[in-house]
């Protein structure tokens, strides 16, 4: 039998890669597998050829059925200079490594974290012999990809990305129409007719219920802008779209500029079970490791705010320290001095705020306006965090004052600006440092492993939206019970939870729900955001909870829940743990809480605060419980529930 050239070298290509962790079928496909062999994502040539316009096929494996959860995932960029999508010729395939990383995070939901997946290279060259490299990793909780230009010179505009994801109808999907401000509300749709621009994450759930999968980005930096997701050209393609610009005399879509050698964000697909999402950390897994030297300086904690029950708070000198005054009382570490500051009155003006805050041991975090032609907000401080220049003298003058945070506010952007404008900001605050917060901003997108003094983003609809209009009012209780599988898998939510008054609008949520967001709700800095009357009128044993329930875990475990429906969510803190439950829905629930998340053979006191006989009311109970226990519990409509284990001697 004898063979051609060119079918000689494929065959002998197809022997070399078979001794790896990864399979070629003849002229056309590459497989990557999962270390656990349960998630494999395969490269495959359109034209059935080795050269032609490429996609991805998204699988994964449950109880022996492997199950095709996406079955076309477009690829390839348009550049200004010429095409690396539609004729692709496939040149080699690289040996598969393992990729294995261990990190320590500072904040958020596990403290160790590693970055593991098999990893393939797959190169190609386009009609013009310019090379084009594709990334492929394969997790055991999910999937990610990225583009390379290896070349070492040139600098061009990407005309487009043609990632673009195929959802098959009858895939239930919780989709955030894109805004700017990335505070939108998930609704659940069972196909793609809605053709809508979309935001991240989004999550779905497979049409046979084999697998649940979430679609992000993750390590972008200056070198791109953020995305979006859009379906309009075909209801069921969601496809990656370049952010809009507003440049003072109308929108147009902002394309970033790239020099090379480049390499894109990471395109994300998180899968597996729900819990394999809400524990998932792939988002900082797949980013840039930190670039800080020394972090014992970021302290993640929480503090007190008096914007949500004060719009003007900050004004009044007498307000500020009240807030003040509370955190004290709460042994809560932080208090923020919001919008305004810069027109303190009634007894005292920010440097006696200071000074006062600070006698209390407390320590301040400040707002600022983000400013520029970006932003229409005229709310003052602003543009004092603009350029180099105007940071470095005003973190100076933080420096000096005391000030270890700052809140900036009003970003209403994800181009490529406006990206490295937020990567600014953060290495020179590292520089004295100062730890960051960002509001009106987008969703994370891994900054938090690569800048560990960005200690959370809004990004989200969160209680503010109680002084914004009375739709929150009955919104609120599902969509909290939505935010744990969608927006608060990626990264740390500021929601600014856990109020027992109202505000400008009342909420429908029991008290045993509000209480519940300190442990459902992650954030390096978690804003508690009622008025001092609100937390001190609380029984003793809410009180006593919220001084000490922590907001940065070495764990978390989800116990059971369903978007939109309810969650329980176990976290751990040294050998201390804490379950936070709620209720989305408008009917009572009995729930049976299990601990088999807990070490043989050890006993654990339970306090359990659960929802009384009416909205306002708390039942306390305590117990001892170990690995083999259950606990029945119950949850009002839109109720709630936390339980605090300690280890008994």
């Amino acid at each position: 039998m004898k063979f051609k050239n060119n079918q000689l070298v494929l065959l002998l290509f197809i022997s070399a890669l078979l001794i790896g962790s990864f399979n070629l079928v003849i002229g056309q496909t590459v497989s990557v597998s999962s270390p656990n062999k349960k998630i494999s994502a395969t490269l495959i040539c359109e034209q059935n050829k080795t050269v032609g316009s490429w996609h991805l096929q998204v699988n994964y494996a449950n109880n022996g059925k492997v199950s095709e959860v996406i079955p076309f995932v477009n690829l390839g960029l348009s550049r200004s200079d010429q095409d690396f999508s539609t004729a692709l010729k496939f040149l080699k395939a690289g040996k598969a490594v393992l990729v294995n990383e261990q990190y320590t995070a500072i904040h958020g939901k596990r403290r160790q974290c590693g970055n593991s997946a098999n990893e393939v290279v797959v190169s190609f060259v386009n009609p013009s012999k310019a090379n084009f490299n594709l990334y492929i990793r394969a997790y055991n909780d999910g999937v990610a990809f990225r583009y390379e230009f290896p070349e070492k010179t040139g600098t061009f505009v990407i005309k487009d990305e043609l990632t673009a994801y195929s959802i098959p109808d009858s895939t239930k999907r919780w989709l955030e129409k894109f805004n700017t401000a990335n505070e939108g509300l998930y609704g659940m749709m069972k196909d793609g007719n809605e053709q809508k621009d979309w935001g991240y994450p989004a999550l779905f759930n497979a049409s046979d219920n084999s697998c649940w999968y979430l679609i992000h980005e993750a390590d972008v930096n200056r070198t791109y802008c953020g995305t979006k997701l859009t379906n309009y050209a075909d209801k069921t393609k969601y496809k990656l779209t370049f952010p809009d610009q507003w440049n003072g005399r109308g929108k147009g879509e902002s394309k970033p500029t790239i020099s090379l050698p480049w390499k894109s964000p990471w395109r994300v697909v998180v899968m597996g079970s729900l819990s394999d999402i809400v524990e998932s950390t792939l988002i900082d897994d797949v980013s840039t490791p930190s670039k800080l030297i020394g972090t014992d300086w970021i302290k993640p904690g929480k503090a007190s705010w008096n914007y949500w029950s004060d719009n003007h708070g900050t004004k009044d000198y007498k307000v500020v320290c009240d807030f003040a005054d509370l955190a004290a009382s709460m042994n809560w570490p932080y208090t923020l001095l919001d919008w305004e500051w810069d027109a303190m009155g009634n007894g005292g003006k920010l440097e006696d705020a200071v000074k006062y805050i600070t006698s209390k041991g407390i320590k301040p975090l400040i707002w600022y306006n983000s400013g520029g032609d970006h932003n229409w907000v005229s709310a003052t401080p602003r543009d004092r965090m603009l350029t180099h220049e105007n940071r470095v003298e005003e973190f100076t003058k933080l420096n000096k004052l005391g000030i270890v945070g700052v809140k900036i506010d009003f970003f209403e952007s994800e181009k490529q600006d406006m990206i490295k404008y937020y990567l600014d900001i953060l290495e020179d605050a590292a520089q004295f440092k100062m730890m960051v917060y960002f509001h009106g901003c987008l969703v994370p997108r891994g900054w938090q492993r690569t800048y560990p003094n960005l200690m959370t983003y809004e990004g989200v609809r969160g209680a503010e939206w109680y002084n914004n209009g009375p739709e929150f009012t009955a919104a609120a209780p599902a969509h909290n019970a939505t935010l744990p599988f969608t927006r608060n898998v990626v990264g740390s939510m500021d929601y600014t939870p856990v109020t027992f008054t109202n505000s400008q609008y009342p909420h429908s949520t029991s008290y045993g729900h509000e209480l519940a967001l300190s442990v459902v709700f992650e954030s390096g800095f978690q804003h508690l955001s009622d008025r001092p009357e609100g937390y001190y009128a609380l029984p003793d044993a809410a009180k006593t909870f919220l001084r000490d329930v922590p907001n940065v875990w070495d764990n978390t475990k989800l116990l059971d829940g369903y978007p939109g429906q309810d969650i329980i969510l176990a976290r751990q803190k040294g050998d201390k743990w804490y379950i936070g439950g709620i209720n989305g829905e408008n009917n009572e629930k009995m729930k049976t809480l299990k601990f088999d998340f807990l070490p043989e053979n050890s006993n654990y006191k339970l306090t359990l605060i659960a929802d009384g006989s009416h909205d306002k009311d708390f039942n306390v109970q305590y117990s001892v419980v170990n690995k083999t226990s259950s606990v029945e519990v119950k949850m009002l409509r839109r109720g709630g529930f936390v339980a605090y284990l300690t280890p008994q001697n």
